[in-house]
């Protein structure tokens, strides 16, 4: 008997510029996210050795146009389950959202997708009905928090055990302070519902329970508000972990496949 291939994962962008993120285990793939037009989102997952006609559904965490652009396009032209909350589709919908086959995710309920379960979680952001994601094979647990103002107790408790992670870690707070921005833009994005920066989700990381952790990746970074190795030193210190244990997904060449035993 063939061995069902391990949960696996891979990013094909992440950034304000737009963000994709592909979960695969067995025979189903999962899009989250799709901020990209079709032709480019086509363009990155080929780049992954992936033809679109194999996604079986997209899942959108919020309607902000980074995340959710080209998603009701994609799930039209592939005719694949677009999931969303209903919140998220009444924004969505009136982008293009029509002639899409839509199913809705409610906070806490999880829903089986092939050879996926998908678990997703309500999140503090400044968006309708707002949710972030845990996927499982079964055996293993893929963890996304992107685009969260704060972190709650319910976050950790969603988080705790998984075996990898995918954590934004927007700004640093001192370049954000001394940057350019407006004050309103400022607040917005260090407020309770914007963007974590790389000292929250460190502070996160360093309470979760995380003997179980195979991958940890750094996303959703600002171009102007942050650099890599502020991030990834950040995560680093809160695992206590070399800087190489940690990836940085990117806006142009998001992630390779990451895969977990």
């Amino acid at each position: 008997m063939t061995a069902r291939a391990p949960l696996r994962f891979a990013l094909l962008g992440s950034g304000s510029q737009g963000n994709g993120l592909i979960v695969a285990a067995g025979a189903t793939r999962i899009l989250v996210d799709c901020g990209f037009t079709v032709r480019e989102t086509e363009r990155r997952l080929a780049r992954l050795g992936l033809d679109p006609a194999m996604i079986a559904a997209v899942a959108v965490t919020h309607e902000h146009g980074d995340h959710a652009s080209g998603a009701s396009a994609f799930a039209r032209r592939y005719r694949c389950p677009l999931w969303t909350t209903r919140g998220t589709w009444r924004v969505v919908r009136n982008g293009g959202g029509a002639h899409v086959e839509v199913r809705f995710l409610d906070a806490g309920r999880s829903v089986g997708i092939g050879d996926i379960e998908m678990m997703p979680y309500a999140v503090p952001h400044d968006s309708c009905e707002p949710v972030q994601f845990v996927f499982s094979d079964g055996s293993r647990r893929l963890g996304l928090l992107t685009d969260a103002g704060s972190v709650t107790v319910h976050i950790k408790q969603c988080l705790d055990g998984c075996d990898a992670l995918i954590l934004e870690c927007n700004h640093d707070a001192l370049l954000l302070q001394e940057s350019r921005y407006p004050a309103s833009l400022k607040q917005r994005i260090g407020g309770p519902l914007g963007h974590l920066s790389n000292e929250q989700s460190a502070g996160l990381l360093s309470r979760l329970l995380g003997a179980r952790l195979q991958h940890v990746v750094a996303a959703h970074l600002s171009e102007k508000n942050n650099r890599p190795e502020l991030a990834r030193s950040a995560l680093c210190a809160a695992l206590g972990c070399a800087p190489g244990w940690i990836d940085v997904a990117d806006q142009e060449t998001g992630l390779g496949w990451r895969e977990l035993r």
